[in-house]
């Protein structure tokens, strides 16, 4: 017996690229407001009008034929669409939309932006398409791809081309660009909650469909938008600056908020719920993560984001501020304890799913008052770590030192002029992070940077600063700044760079192996006392044991 046909069976056919980008810009075709931005990069543009071009297979496009309403899309590739009529079926894209958005983009392309990624020529010479950054008039074997909709121009621009060979390429172009047909499949009329599996198994376009793609697909729906959900998170933290974490922090917060853990299987489980638990979470995450950020720039100096050693901190801090909107001081100095415990160990370097769910356990504990402390198992390592470890923008531990300084109030050691440490703690230039001992000095001694750019060789110094100084030997710049200033206003500026006298005095001789190892000993006590390890007892491992880099783990 025949298999009966549903309408959620596939139906394959073959349509040519110029219709669909037309089905597309009349609104016949649309996309879903769940799909994910364009995000191809120029390469992959030219190699798409290539393989076209060559009679390449491209792959199929999806289509979901459907009368339900669903939130889409007002415009594509720079272009708005037309309004569909209500009385008819919709066709939301699945599947395809790099490739539509690049064939719409480039074929319908209106001049505007000169520097637009749809400004692409073919060179009728040597057969290649390029970008091009102007709206000049061009060679005439130099053919805009926006010409390829409109033939009667088309041809019109090729009337002074006497090259017959030359003609003979434009006509392929033509020809190809009017004639290449794509597979096409439609699934019929289904409920959103069947479609989200099509949706998260798709990955044809070669750009990998993250965790938040498959997510907001498959919590979709017209009452929840995932994607809308977490921009309103984001939005009412970007007056304080701390909106720039990834998508998947706030998906972490979501799984924890409905009552599991931090991990991956816990954010699946997110689809199970219905859409009022999912925006009650929601704003439960907006209002915690409001609270986080104020006990983050008041209680540990952190004034952004992007100061911050590991983003997942943000999430677990989330959801205790979750749990207890009003911590007294006792529970918010336990909190500063767990904050720079989980730094100066790098434990979250590291974070697994047994951790996470061992973690949100042992955080709601502490919030319902079940749990004096926040039960954190970690090793701390070495002083050495100060003098081993490199410094660079996306180690914890250099954003430990900087977050260090923030305590302080830094001066400049040349001028005495206060450092602006929140441009600092943006990361966005290092420029006021520099070395102590300047790096063209000591690799005249043989030093390489592996032994120099170390976080015990940083202090806070202003850029004109660290042109006066440029390759000076210690002894040579620090006594100009005694014969000016004074000492006593020198050892002052230092304290305030969390460099010990003791140091200084190793650094007037050009010791730097003495400087280095007085100053890691003295930035390891600081550290030390701020994560409460003295009081914990907590075993010491090697530096190399450490992991500081802030990567979200994959599970």
């Amino acid at each position: 017996m025949s298999k009966k046909i549903t309408a959620k069976d596939p139906k394959p056919t073959a349509e040519r690229i110029e219709q669909l980008a037309n089905r597309v810009l009349v609104g016949d075709i649309i996309l879903p407001e769940f799909q994910r931005p364009f995000v191809w990069k120029r390469k992959q543009i030219l190699e798409l009008l290539d393989s076209i071009y060559r009679n390449y297979p491209i792959g199929s496009a999806l289509l979901w034929e459907s009368r339900q309403e669903l939130a889409s899309k007002r415009s594509i590739a720079d272009l708005e669409v037309g309004e569909r009529s209500k009385n008819y079926p919709v066709n939301y894209l699945l599947d395809g939309q790099q490739r539509l958005s690049t064939i719409c983009g480039c074929l319908h392309w209106e001049p505007g932006d000169p520097k637009s990624i749809w400004n692409v020529i073919f060179d009728l010479r040597n057969e290649k398409f390029s970008h091009i950054d102007h709206t000049d008039e061009l060679p005439a074997h130099h053919i805009p791809i926006r010409r390829l909709s409109d033939p009667a121009e088309y041809f019109r621009k090729l009337s002074v081309i006497d090259d017959s060979d030359l003609r003979g390429v434009a006509d392929l172009l033509f020809n190809r660009f009017k004639d290449y047909q794509l597979p096409l499949v439609t699934l019929g009329d289904m409920s959103i909650n069947d479609v989200a599996p099509v949706f998260e198994r798709i990955n044809s376009t070669g750009t990998r469909l993250t965790i938040y793609d498959l997510m907001r697909a498959a919590t979709w729906s017209p009452e929840f938008d995932l994607g809308k959900t977490i921009d309103s998170i984001k939005m009412s933290l970007e007056e304080k600056r701390f909106h720039s974490f990834e998508n998947k922090t706030f998906l972490r917060c979501l799984g924890a908020a409905s009552g599991s853990d931090f991990s991956s299987g816990s954010i699946d489980l997110l689809r199970q719920l219905d859409p009022d638990t999912l925006h009650m979470c929601a704003e439960q995450i907006k209002i915690a993560a409001q609270l986080a950020v104020d006990f983050l720039s008041t209680e540990v100096g952190a004034p952004r984001a992007e100061a911050l050693p590991y983003a997942n901190q943000f999430a677990v801090l989330i959801e205790f501020f979750r749990c207890l909107p009003n911590p007294d001081a006792s529970q918010r100095n336990e909190l500063k304890r767990w904050f720079w415990l989980t730094t100066l160990s790098g434990y979250f370097s590291g974070w697994d799913s047994g951790q996470m769910a061992t973690d949100a356990r042992a955080i709601r504990d502490f919030a319902s008052g079940a749990a004096a402390s926040i039960d954190v198992t970690a090793s701390v390592p070495t002083a050495s770590l100060w003098a081993a470890k490199p410094f660079r923008a996306n180690s914890a531990i250099s954003k430990m030192l900087a977050l260090m300084f923030a305590t302080k109030n830094p001066l400049d050691i040349v001028t005495g002029q206060r450092i602006d440490i929140d441009k600092s703690l943006a990361w966005s230039n290092d420029k006021e992070f520099h070395h102590f001992f300047p790096q063209a000095y000591l690799s005249k001694g043989g030093i390489k940077a592996s032994r120099s750019n170390v976080p015990g060789n940083i202090i806070l110094l202003t850029s004109k600063s660290n042109l006066s100084i440029s390759a000076s030997a210690p002894s040579v710049y620090l006594k100009k700044i005694i014969e000016s200033d004074g000492k006593e206003a020198l050892v002052e500026r230092l304290e305030s760079n969390l460099v010990p006298e003791a140091a200084l005095d190793a650094a007037l001789d050009d010791d730097y192996d003495l400087f280095l190892s007085i100053r890691a000993t003295h930035l390891h006590a600081i550290a030390e006392t701020l994560s409460g390890v003295n009081s914990e007892g907590l075993i010491e491992v090697s530096p190399e044991e450490i992991d500081d880099s802030d990567v979200d783990p994959t599970e």
